[in-house]
């Protein structure tokens, strides 16, 4: 079988090292649009915005942890022992983030990344890539990335746990509309994903799309900076964990609505695509926060 799931369960971890430092920081930050202008307001100079784009006031927005280091080399665990896939039939269907404590705005860090789970779903399989860092004073976050494949399923594994969740029965507590501009799956990129399903016309026809689409790690981390900027006051050290499940595409140039209800101790958050009739972006979304 392409997915020997005892075998990758199985398997030691791989230990790397990973460095960043605020213009890592700043770039990942401005590709999630930090700093633009909003509802046609300028942000550039705003005080909030540059607590993400000026080096002396800096503070890390969690989801960084998604870039941090070589970008998307977690995704080096699908070529993990028992791990045999056609990249072409891989789909990032989900992601995830624990928090141990604030990431430092420069950091030097280890980082151990294995297989934790593989899930039969019938048709497809689901591996759970999952990745811990540390530094010298101790772990800094755990983030697990949910691979769906296509195709290898039916290995008589587990299905798996479900991470399906029921909004409110109530209005959204507070709406954000956050604009994609045109260039901003470019600009995101420069971060490490560099698939060019985000770039090249060409490829993004092959792939079925009318033209690139943006990468669904930047509507995360857009989606995670609207709700610190709102509900959390803008303080990124309150967030201790944060889930997302990938439920359809965006286009830069497009608008993310993002609604939340607030519960306590977490936010519950639906993102859709305003000009394509509310399309699902993001569901099951959880910010769990101090």
């Amino acid at each position: 079988m392409p997915i020997d799931a005892a075998r990758a369960l199985a398997a030691d971890p791989r230990q790397g090292e990973i460095a960043w430092d605020h213009k890592d920081i700043q770039l990942y930050h401005l590709g999630l649009g930090a700093g633009s202008s909003l509802h046609g307001n300028s942000l550039a100079t705003d005080p909030d915005e540059l607590r993400y784009t000026l080096e002396s006031k800096l503070h890390v927005l969690p989801s960084f942890a998604t870039v941090a280091g070589a970008g998307m080399a977690m995704l080096g665990g699908l070529a993990a022992p028992g791990i045999e896939v056609n990249l072409a039939n891989v789909l990032h269907g989900g992601h995830s983030i624990e928090l141990h404590r604030p990431i430092p705005v420069k950091g030097r860090a280890t980082s151990s990344s294995k297989v934790a789970a593989v899930y039969d779903k019938g048709k497809a399989a689901v591996i759970v890539l999952r990745s811990e860092v540390a530094d010298a004073d101790g772990p800094l976050w755990t983030s697990d990335a949910q691979i769906f494949v296509r195709g290898e399923g039916g290995f008589g594994g587990d299905r798996g746990p479900s991470v399906r969740g029921e909004l409110p029965d109530r209005a959204p507590d507070r709406t954000e509309e956050r604009p994609i501009r045109e260039e901003q799956a470019l600009l995101y990129r420069l971060s490490g994903d560099w698939n060019p399903l985000h770039a090249d016309p060409e490829f993004a026809k092959l792939a079925g799309f009318d033209k690139p689409i943006l990468h669904g790690l930047c509507s995360y981390g857009m989606t995670l900076k609207a709700v610190v900027d709102t509900v959390l006051g803008g303080d990124v050290s309150r967030v201790r964990a944060y889930r997302t499940r990938f439920a359809g595409i965006v286009f830069p140039g497009e608008t993310l609505r993002i609604r939340m209800w607030q519960e306590p101790g977490r936010v519950l958050v639906s993102v859709t695509a305003v000009e394509r009739d509310d399309a699902p972006v993001l569901a099951d979304t959880v910010v769990e926060h101090a």
